[in-house]
């Protein structure tokens, strides 16, 4: 069984962002030569997070709205905020989660047709963000 991993890292421009990355995973799962196994992606931030969905314009920007809906980013509720104003940003990682996992199989990401990968920016804009990406198999 062979492990190979690699970290991407992108910048963002906006305070809340989704950054697709299909491409550069998809890269580098056939660059790895593994053909069976698992694919995890992870980013390591309390404020941002990887998530799956079709590439839209349209439910992309719902996504956004949705994802402000749900972690409030102008209340002043949040108790976090007295020290870096991101509380909402923390909440979201919590909720939405820092990782996704995908079987590999015939050297590719087995994934639905509409599923691509973003990763969700919900503390921007920031200069980078790591991605990391690990793959084990054979």
């Amino acid at each position: 069984m062979k492990t190979i991993s690699k970290i991407l890292r992108v910048s963002t421009r906006d305070r809340f962002q989704l950054i697709n990355i299909t491409m550069e995973v998809e890269s580098f799962v056939r660059e790895s030569g593994i053909c069976r196994g698992i694919l995890v992606i992870s980013v390591p931030h309390a404020t941002a997070s990887i998530i799956v969905n079709e590439n839209e314009p349209g439910l992309l920007s719902d996504i956004i709205e949705k994802v402000k809906e749900i972690t409030e980013p102008d209340s002043s509720k949040w108790l976090h905020n007295s020290i870096d104003d991101n509380a909402h940003a923390h909440i979201g990682s919590a909720l939405f989660g820092h990782e996704r996992v995908f079987p590999v199989n015939e050297c590719r990401i087995f994934k639905g047709i509409w599923q691509d990968i973003f990763l969700l920016e919900m503390d921007g804009p920031r200069s980078e963000r790591k991605i990391v990406l690990t793959i084990l198999g054979e």
